[in-house]
């Protein structure tokens, strides 16, 4: 197949949804079929700087949310890309700029449009005039106008499916989670090279340390796990909370640790190389997560597929990930924190929870993620040949 992937966010912007594309678009790759990108621009990439099959559109940053970026310009551009490279389905990742651009130019080529609902966009409105503005009322308006018409959307998680049905919205739906390149998280441990790894933090090989590995962001709640650790300590002086990551709580995070005189057990990084991200996920001994906001939870699949145990707010859609005590624990107290963690800390998995790990690995691997969403097409090709009524063609000339 030929397929156009739209979205306002890919690399090198970090986010889960970046990271959910580039999976898509390799598997998909993988399996013998046509993939192109159409995204922003980005001031980090240059016009010799991308590979082939990405195009990029005129761009500004997003309001309120600056690292995001909304193009304003190219729907033509889009119409005559997407005609000469023959698309057979368009699959929007967005329900801006991008999303948009792809939804008219679907409508104009009479193929089919595919969506994925990444974002919970009711967990982000404080980014847009802290609230004030927009309102939840808002976001389900905006879902329903957007996917009116829609061939399918992709559902990260029952929790996303859950909230569109909610929402009103009838076209048919698919849960499909987004799936890890388990190759890159479940190569072989280079000791030597965690060592050297662990000695740059300052660690030696028996300190506990918790890693959180998000962007820092104020809805997930990384000032729960600073104000947990003084509990950890009173068992585990020793424990460490590594948090990787950037973002607009990161002053706060750092003023938050400094007042509670944790300056010596909290370590930032900053903004990592996503090369590097699965060493860190191999010095860690648990994964930690305060977020109630995740729809498809990518770190804590990253984390599961490097090994690692992960001890998680309770949500909707961890409820559907952590199924069994080999995986890990949902908490929802500071209390339930501490315990898990310390349990966790010193864990050694016993064949039987490694055949319970794999299992639950087999489901969200890319390969399956995208052996799914190719099914999803095909099933909506079909239903789009048999339903579809003449469109309105926006630009002149016919197809083909």
């Amino acid at each position: 197949m030929n397929i156009g992937l739209f979205t306002d966010t890919y690399f090198p912007q970090v986010s889960g949804v970046a990271t959910s594309i580039k999976t898509l678009r390799d598997e998909l790759r993988a399996q013998g079929h046509h993939v192109y990108i159409f995204t922003t621009t980005d001031p980090k990439v240059g016009p010799e700087d991308d590979e082939p099959g990405v195009y990029r559109f005129t761009s500004v940053p997003f309001v309120s949310f600056t690292d995001r970026r909304i193009a304003v310009r190219g729907l033509f551009k889009a119409y005559k890309l997407c005609k000469e490279l023959e698309l057979d389905v368009i699959h929007t990742q967005t329900e801006f700029s991008l999303g948009w651009m792809g939804k008219v130019t679907a409508r104009s080529l009479k193929i089919p449009c595919i969506h994925t609902y990444h974002t919970m966009y009711q967990d982000y409105l404080h980014y847009i005039a802290n609230g004030r503005i927009l309102k939840p009322r808002n976001v389900k308006q905006m879902a329903n106008v957007f996917m009116m018409n829609m061939a399918g959307i992709v559902c990260p998680s029952e929790r996303v499916r859950s909230t569109l049905t909610g929402y009103g919205i009838k076209v048919p739906m698919r849960v499909i989670p987004t799936g890890v390149n388990l190759d890159r998280y479940s190569v072989q441990r280079d000791e030597a090279q965690i060592k050297t790894m662990r000695e740059s933090l300052g660690y030696n090989s028996d300190t506990p340390v918790l890693l959180s590995l998000s962007r820092l962001a104020f809805e997930k709640n990384i000032h729960e796990l600073i104000e947990a650790l003084p509990d950890i300590l009173e068992s585990e002086p020793k424990a460490q909370l590594l948090i990787v990551g950037d973002g607009p709580a990161r002053e706060t995070l750092e003023k938050q640790a400094n007042q509670l005189g944790l300056a010596d057990h909290v370590t930032f990084t900053g903004e990592i190389n996503n090369n590097d991200v699965q060493k860190y996920y191999q010095l860690a001994n648990v994964f930690v997560s305060a977020s109630d906001s995740e729809s498809q939870g990518l770190t804590y699949i990253e984390a599961l597929a490097s090994g690692l145990p992960i001890v998680v707010m309770k949500s909707p859609y961890t409820l559907e990930l952590i199924d069994d005590p080999a995986i890990g624990v949902n908490f929802e107290t500071k209390a339930q924190l501490v315990e898990s963690v310390l349990e966790y800390c010193g864990v050694e998995f016993t064949p039987e929870d490694n055949d319970k790990r794999s299992a639950k690995l087999e489901e969200i691997s890319a390969h399956t993620f995208g052996s799914r969403v190719i099914q999803f097409y095909k099933d909506s090709e079909i239903e789009y040949a048999q339903s579809a009524r003449e469109p309105i063609n926006l630009f002149k000339g016919p197809r083909g």
